[in-house]
């Protein structure tokens, strides 16, 4: 099942609006097939595996780290690709909570005979598909917000400057991350300051996130890069509905897709965002700031996962801090995470936090 973990963790980002799934087949001991979702979400784990098998899937177990679809879609089910296989045992790690499949899938297996084990390791793949979960069952992707920032929690100088604060370890390591979500995200801000690309370079990966820009007023430039670049690779904006109608039509001109949200005290609303990308059919969603998203973001609860590079460097209090007003006035109140890995990069240091209750059993 391990082994079916790291093979479905090959698909992040590259999968949705379908699940990144792993499938390892073995027979006498020995692994005879292997598969993962492909992307764009099909052909699924299971007949990749089945495929590579042949004949031998015949009598073997198979290992899948998400119960097998039970419903005709654009391709048949796979549960009934493994017992046409003739596999005699199912090994999952985790029930779908997709109402076409939930609990179908296990029931068409055991009716044909099958063994079927369920829970395996099933919390590390419930961390690994919560994206699809939460997409599934509230309607919105699963967030991981990055903030990378000085020792004294800023990110850019009075003037501006912000490149670099972390060395290039770090941001290989966030061209890294970017690579397994189905979208990056910024706010309107940091489109201006930074004028980003929110591309995936330097780590021979072809495939592209979509970038994701909240702006209630659209006040994106025109001239920077996301808009000279918006019919190679995806832009999306998220806006008000009061945004002028005309730079609506000009975005949409350039290539890049419109997407309106409902706001929220001035501001377009952090659940509002995240359902309409969901909608889409996101289900991994990469955040870069900067502050005042971030910020907001925070104060709404709906960070799943946070990732901090801090750098050796002191800017002082006249520098922008990482995460802007939250409006905390006790501690009892503020946004707590639990450190679960930590990792020194270069000069930097990593930390990935997120909230237990998160996690799906």
């Amino acid at each position: 099942m391990s082994l079916a973990l790291a093979l479905g963790r090959r698909g992040q980002g590259r999968t949705w609006p379908n699940p990144a799934v792993g499938c390892v087949i073995v027979r006498d001991g020995r692994i005879v097939g292997r598969g993962w979702t492909q992307p764009g979400g099909r052909p699924h784990a299971e007949p990749q595996a089945l495929a590579q098998a042949g004949a031998q899937a015949r009598g073997a177990t198979a290992y899948v780290t998400l119960e097998p679809c039970a419903h005709h879609g654009q391709t048949p089910p796979c549960s009934q690709a493994l017992i046409d296989a003739g596999v005699a045992r199912v090994v999952a790690a985790v029930t779908d909570s997709d109402p076409r499949v939930s609990g179908q899938g296990f029931d068409m297996l055991r009716a044909a005979g099958i063994e079927v084990t369920t829970g395996v390791m099933a919390s590390e793949a419930a961390a690994d598909l919560q994206g699809f979960f939460q997409k599934i069952e509230q309607g919105r992707p699963f967030l991981t917000l990055k903030l990378a920032s000085t020792l004294d929690g800023r990110i850019a100088t009075a003037t501006g400057e912000s490149q670099w604060i972390t060395g290039p370890e770090s941001r290989r390591c966030v061209h890294a991350m970017r690579a397994t979500h189905d979208a990056v995200m910024v706010g309107a801000g940091t489109a201006r300051a930074d004028d980003p690309s929110l591309t995936v370079r330097d780590i021979g990966v072809s495939h592209q996130p979509v970038r994701v820009v909240v702006s209630r007023r659209l006040d994106v430039p025109l001239m920077g890069k996301l808009a000279r670049t918006a019919n190679d690779v995806p832009v999306w904006l998220l806006h008000g509905h009061d945004a002028d109608a005309n730079l609506v039509r000009t975005w949409q001109d350039l290539g890049a897709m419109l997407l309106p949200c409902a706001q929220q005290g001035g501001h377009l609303g952090p659940t509002a965002v995240l359902q309409a990308l969901g909608s889409q059919g996101l289900t991994r969603v990469f955040c870069e700031g900067g502050g005042a998203l971030a910020a907001s973001l925070l104060a709404a609860d709906v960070v799943d996962e946070l990732v901090t590079f801090t750098a050796g460097i002191a800017i002082g209090a006249e520098g922008t801090p990482s995460v802007g007003a939250l409006g905390v006035a006790a501690l009892a109140r503020a946004p707590r995470f639990d450190l679960v890995e930590q990792r020194r990069l270069g000069q930097d240091i990593m930390c990935i936090w997120r909230k237990p209750e998160r996690m799906r059993a």
